[in-house]
């Protein structure tokens, strides 16, 4: 993470482009200023080279100036005549004239090689004052003239600031607008630093203040999103490994306590046909009567082992998947029919009527065998425990999605405290009747199974009039 002392990123770029925009302004003055001194040095030194041509053509072949006829009014002008060796023939601000060589002067030299020439400010060793000079050559000579570097040629010479003071406020302007830019930048920058910050931590993005409309705000708004839907994606993605993860370990719970009481059930009647064969061996004495009974009781105890093996291969089935169960075009109304016809003698025995109010066609996708378990476990449930005097199955509701049915008696009903463990395996409300009915303890759990297998929901609840009442959808 960047140091709480540094600068924020607004404050620098605003830095540079202020360090930049006044930089610009004081080359731009310099430049400016030095150009236009020198435009004026030059305008004044066109002056004097017209004085000096003027002298020139005045003077001769003569060493003064004598000739000229009136000078120009001009304060302090001197006048100096120097031939090409460098030595100074005239100068009438002087009583004698200088000795030293004057090839070397600024002026001169310029205009031996071009003809004319000037020097803005240079000190005179003959009269100790700073001159404006400029030379002009003619021939074998070279007329200079100069003017004393006052305060009134300081003025003229002077740059003017107008143009400066200009710069100076345009560019105060230019910063302050600068100064809102680079903030709006800044700010896009520092939040996508934060979310950066926030992303390498792998924190969770709420961020719901959008960025502004610009390009800028644009490809944050974009960086955003993108890393929202890869969060929601591997959040989603470890949802559904979680979701497996648990729905296989259920799985295998499920199939550990299944095995459990697969083993339990087993020993019940597997001990009973032991028993029963044990005793025919060993008292081969016994009455046919009574050799009979104990035959009598193999057969149902193998019936109920039979029973209790068929629930179990069904159940597992449907547990792995059901991907070995076919589905194909099937008529509801058809299965109750013919669950119906099967148990009822059953129901006849018991003194149980049986009610199919189903009478309109209700075809689905489905397994046939399947949806009659569901009937035939449902009415037999209601046959062996309820003790009721009636069983009714009829439509609740019914449309291009789904089915609605229900079955239910008027029977003894169960207690609520039973009631959300019903569809479990092996749960039994009474256990010792469950047995001697030759139930397996399955055939809930195997409702529960096939009408989840074809995509419905079944509850139970009991009536207020009494008995048990279950409610069944199954997705055509």
């Amino acid at each position: 993470m960047a140091s709480s002392n540094k600068p924020t990123y607004h404050r620098r770029l605003f830095s540079w482009l202020l360090t930049y925009s006044w930089l610009t302004v004081l080359c731009f003055a310099a430049f400016q200023y030095h150009r236009e001194r020198r435009f004026k040095a030059e305008e004044l030194n066109i002056r004097l080279q017209s004085l000096n041509e003027s002298l020139l053509e005045a003077i001769g072949e003569s060493d003064t100036v004598l000739h000229f006829g009136r000078l120009p009014a001009i304060e302090g002008l001197r006048i100096s005549i120097i031939d090409l060796g460098g030595r100074v023939i005239y100068d009438n601000s002087l009583d004698s004239l200088p000795r030293n060589n004057h090839l070397t002067r600024k002026e001169i030299v310029q205009a031996v090689e071009n003809g004319s020439g000037y020097t803005l400010r240079r000190h005179s060793e003959s009269t100790g004052e700073t001159y404006f000079y400029s030379a002009h050559k003619a021939g074998n000579r070279i007329v200079r003239t100069a003017v004393p570097y006052s305060v009134s040629l300081r003025v003229l010479l002077r740059a003017d600031y107008g143009f400066l003071w200009f710069m100076i406020g345009m560019t105060s302007l230019m910063s302050l607008l600068g100064y809102f830019a680079t903030r709006r930048v800044g700010l896009h920058i520092s939040r996508l630093n934060r979310f950066a910050e926030k992303a390498e931590r792998g924190e969770r993005i709420f961020d719901t203040e959008p960025f502004p409309h610009d390009e800028l705000g644009d490809i944050s708004n974009h960086i955003v999103r993108l890393y929202a839907q890869l969060q929601q994606a591997v959040a989603d993605r470890d949802r559904e490994h979680r979701q497996a993860l648990h729905a296989e370990q259920e799985k295998i719970r499920i199939k550990k306590q299944l095995t459990n009481n697969i083993n339990h059930e087993l020993k019940t009647p597997v001990a009973a046909i032991q028993a029963c064969l044990e005793t025919l061996m060993t008292h081969k004495e016994l009455p046919p009567q009574k050799r009979d009974e104990f035959i009598a009781r193999c057969l149902a105890d193998s019936e109920r082992l039979k029973n209790l093996l068929a629930d179990v291969s069904l159940i597992t089935r449907m547990d792995d998947g059901g991907t070995a169960i076919a589905k194909t075009p099937v008529d509801v109304r058809d299965i109750v029919a013919e669950a119906c016809d099967d148990l009822a003698w059953a129901a006849e025995e018991k003194g149980v009527e049986i009610v199919n109010a189903v009478s309109e066609p209700l075809p689905v996708m489905g397994n046939a065998a399947l949806l009659s378990s569901v009937f035939h476990n449902l009415i037999d449930n209601a046959l062996a425990y309820s003790g009721c005097r009636r069983i009714e199955i009829r439509v609740l509701a019914s449309d291009d999605r789904t089915v609605s049915l229900s079955v239910a008696d008027d029977g003894c009903g169960v207690a609520e405290e039973h009631l959300p463990h019903l569809f479990e395996r092996f749960y039994r409300v009474d256990k010792g009747r469950s047995r001697r009915a030759g139930g397996t303890g399955l055939g809930l759990s195997i409702v529960k199974n096939a009408v989840l297998w074809h995509g419905g929901d079944i509850s139970v609840e009991n009536r207020r009039e009494g008995g048990l009442a279950f409610y069944l959808t199954l997705k055509k």
